[in-house]
């Protein structure tokens, strides 16, 4: 979907330009290395909590737990980005891992995406259509669209696993995660780009937006003086915000700038200012995508109090497990949160 280094380049085929490798390995060694020890964190204990509190599961709750799995597997392939950067660009893990290690990260890009746009169309249906989300947002369901995704996203991705480890010639060493060089190459990865571009994040882009819309004109059509449903509606804009945050963050530069850089590789009248300044946008717009695992946490916290709810119950579940039966069978018996929000928002409508 779209490349991920650059290092140096010929202009005009005279003028060769500045190399960035210096740059580029200092940043993606530290950020990878950050991203993943946060993501680790986060997204296990996101994980952990969410499988010991399976019982109060709920379509929402399935597709966080997904969207946990998806960072896990991708933080961990981060540390052999990470072993590549630190070598200054030298490969020593074999040609299976590199191409594992691409595809690895695009395959948690667009799950990331693919996930968020379903947890918001599930919110979508609790708040704007209470009783149909009732037979449309069951727990069986959710499987089924999650399946969905995972299958689409690896076989869509699966030309990054074309793509191994192989030998520069100016420099003799074993590369990984570097951009095709040949224009035939680079058409192809232009067509991959525009078809990602467009499925991958065009079209979830636009039907979160719609959702969101949705939610907000119905939050704000309710608006009276009850509690609950004030607290309702500043729960459901806190995820919004969160979600809009992680596209305009993490997701958008990254494919704006991707597109750019592509067909700016096929220029042939580019000056070392602009490739050097294109080649700079890579590295950076790759982390923000990349920190994407960092995000999906705090969607998980500020998805509403269900997550909260989930949080409280595997403590008060954990400091009771040598106290009595009791104890334990009160928390089994707690229902989710997301019943009660559905109520409050069927509520809401019938005012309305």
């Amino acid at each position: 979907m779209g490349p991920s280094n650059i290092t140096s380049s010929t202009v005009n085929n005279t003028q060769v330009c500045a190399s960035i490798d210096d740059f580029r390995n200092q940043v993606y060694s530290t950020v990878y290395s950050i991203i993943t020890v946060l993501g680790l964190m986060g997204n296990g204990f996101a994980l952990y909590v969410l499988l010991r509190t399976y019982h109060q599961k709920s379509s929402f709750h399935i597709y966080m737990l997904n969207l946990a799995v998806s960072d896990l597997l991708c933080v961990s392939t981060l540390p052999l980005r990470v072993l590549y950067y630190v070598n200054k660009g030298q490969w020593n893990l074999g040609d299976f891992l590199c191409r594992l290690s691409s595809y690895a990260l695009y395959v948690n890009l667009y799950c990331s995406v693919f996930f968020m746009m379903a947890m918001s169309f599930t919110r979508f249906l609790a708040i704007v259509f209470p009783v149909q989300n009732l037979r449309l947002a069951t727990e069986k369901k959710a499987w089924i669209v999650c399946v969905c995704i995972w299958v689409f996203i690896c076989t869509t991705s699966s030309p990054f696993l074309l793509s191994g480890q192989h030998t520069d010639p100016k420099s003799n060493k074993t590369k990984c995660f570097e951009p095709p060089e040949t224009s035939k190459s680079l058409d192809k990865l232009i067509m991959l780009n525009y078809f990602s571009l467009v499925v991958g994040f065009i079209i979830p882009f636009l039907v979160i937006l719609l959702c969101y819309a949705g939610i907000l004109r119905t939050l704000l059509r309710n608006t009276n003086g009850v509690n609950k449903q004030r607290y309702t509606r500043n729960k459901a804009i806190r995820m919004i915000v969160v979600v809009m945050l992680a596209f305009l963050v993490s997701f958008m530069p990254y494919h704006i700038q991707r597109t750019l850089h592509l067909h700016f590789k096929n220029r042939e009248n580019a000056n070392c200012k602009d490739t050097i300044y294109m080649q700079k946008s890579v590295v950076i717009t790759l982390c923000l995508a990349a920190a994407n695992s960092c995000f999906d946490p705090m969607l998980y916290f500020f998805s509403g109090e269900n997550f909260r709810h989930r949080l409280s119950t595997f403590r008060r579940a954990s400091g009771n497990i040598i106290g009595s039966h009791k104890g334990r069978h009160a928390v089994q018996s707690s229902p989710p949160v997301e019943e009660s929000e559905l109520q409050n928002c069927n509520g809401s409508n019938k005012l309305g």
